[in-house]
């Protein structure tokens, strides 16, 4: 065989990988983990009426079939306190009284020492999937998640702020039997910040108050009232704000 057809066929080799490679970076999804934790989010777990090891702060609803939630959120500007700092608000299915959760929402995450905002879902116990998309303090989010009470989910968050929307349909065998908009600290270790505003919380396809939710402190954040489907999370003892629980009863412990 001759050098000069050794060059080519070397040549078309190299053109081949180099294609193979191309398509198989195309064909990977837009959805990466961004640095810094790797905790999952997950159920809610009770000792009596104290929450711990993945505790809730906001409001859950019981005893129904739920095919659906969708609420907002405005994402606050964050202090962290520690590297251990990381929350999320989110909302979602499953969870109290039940081994999976069906959730979507977006972490504050200050494990590099300042806070990085990142949006994600999580179809738990699999872990977290974090979207690409660049996230603000102040976006507005809306975020929902539907089933066809068959084990498919589909789970969709907007960026009202930045104009993007990412959709996943997902599988998993759920029992649908919460519905919860709520933040959520992994690590226990939340950072400061004033305010959260949940709003136009509904679920199938009613507002979140006529499910009867329950509220649920979660470290150093309680939530106000719940009225025509929206709340604040704010500092617990925060003086301007009437505490909830005058009204709302406290969570009864979940069945798992």
């Amino acid at each position: 065989m001759s050098v000069n057809l050794l060059r080519s066929t070397a040549a078309a080799a190299a053109l081949v990988l180099a294609v193979s490679a191309a398509s198989a970076a195309a064909a990977t999804p837009a959805v990466a983990a961004p640095a810094g934790h790797a905790h999952r989010y997950g159920p809610a777990h009770a000792h009596g009426s104290h929450y711990a090891g993945g505790a809730w702060g906001g409001y859950v609803a019981t005893g129904g079939n739920f095919t659906s939630i969708s609420g907002s959120w405005t994402m606050p500007q964050v202090t962290c306190n520690t590297g251990s700092d990381l929350f999320a608000p989110w909302v979602g299915i499953d969870g109290y009284g039940s081994s999976t959760v069906e959730q979507t929402g977006v972490q504050v995450d200050c494990s590099s020492g300042s806070p990085v905002y990142s949006p994600w879902y999580e179809m738990y116990p699999a872990d977290p999937q974090f979207w690409s998309d660049s996230v603000n303090a102040g976006d507005s989010f809306t975020g929902s998640v539907t089933t066809d009470g068959s084990g498919s989910y589909t789970l969709t968050l907007t960026d009202n702020t930045a104009g993007w929307t990412e959709t996943t349909r997902q599988s998993l065998d759920g029992q649908n039997v919460s519905a919860e908009a709520v933040i959520e600290s992994p690590s226990q270790s939340y950072p400061s910040f004033d305010e959260l505003d949940f709003s136009d919380v509904t679920v199938n396809g009613q507002s979140f108050d006529q499910s009867n939710p329950q509220a649920i402190d979660s470290g150093q954040y309680t939530e106000t009232g719940l009225q025509g489907g929206s709340f604040a999370i704010v500092p617990s003892g925060a003086s301007s704000f009437v505490h909830p629980h005058a009204t709302a009863q406290r969570p009864a412990t979940p069945r798992y």
